[in-house]
């Protein structure tokens, strides 16, 4: 049975995203043994340009469940973006993943040639929903969550290979 848009969507950004609240729960468990503030993590960020480890999570979520609605044609939640603590955080990521899960397959099947208009960059960039997938969502998705796994790692927290890529 060949792979549907659906396969090689929902299922990945859940994962992901499950994998992500795993390291969140390390970065937690780590701040805590160490008697760090655990806003130090939250508002860790690798460069002084780059987003810290609270918006990672954000975008992460973001980028998740936009790909599912436009996938789907469905409309996109719209979620503040006020996590302030590990808790807040883990909560976002699981109402991203009941999102992600409440959509059907047969919901996303058969979107690979359908036409995805993103505004990027000042303008709107037309996609197929292939591309869309794989050449804007899969990357920018998984780029936060490198991210996030990054700056905790930088900041001590024990956390390698394993713990991002998740249980088999």
């Amino acid at each position: 049975m060949p792979l549907s848009m659906y396969d090689v969507s929902v299922p990945v950004l859940v994962r992901g995203l499950k994998n992500l609240s795993h390291l969140l729960d390390k970065g937690l468990a780590s701040a805590e043994a160490r008697k760090i503030d655990p806003s130090v993590l939250v508002n860790a960020r690798l460069a002084p340009d780059m987003h810290p480890l609270s918006r990672q999570v954000q975008i992460a979520s973001d980028s998740a469940k936009g790909a599912a609605s436009r996938l789907s044609e469905t409309e996109t939640p719209s979620w503040p973006d006020t996590e302030t603590t590990f808790p807040e955080l883990q909560a976002r990521i699981k109402t991203t993943i009941a999102y992600l899960e409440g959509i059907k397959p047969e919901q996303i099947d058969g979107a690979e040639d359908r036409i995805i208009k993103m505004n990027l960059g000042g303008g709107e960039i037309p996609f197929s929903g292939r591309d869309f997938l794989f050449s804007f969502v899969l990357p920018n998705f998984f780029f936060h969550v490198t991210t996030a796994h990054d700056i905790l790692r930088h900041n001590g927290v024990e956390i390698g290979k394993r713990d991002y890529l998740g249980a088999a």
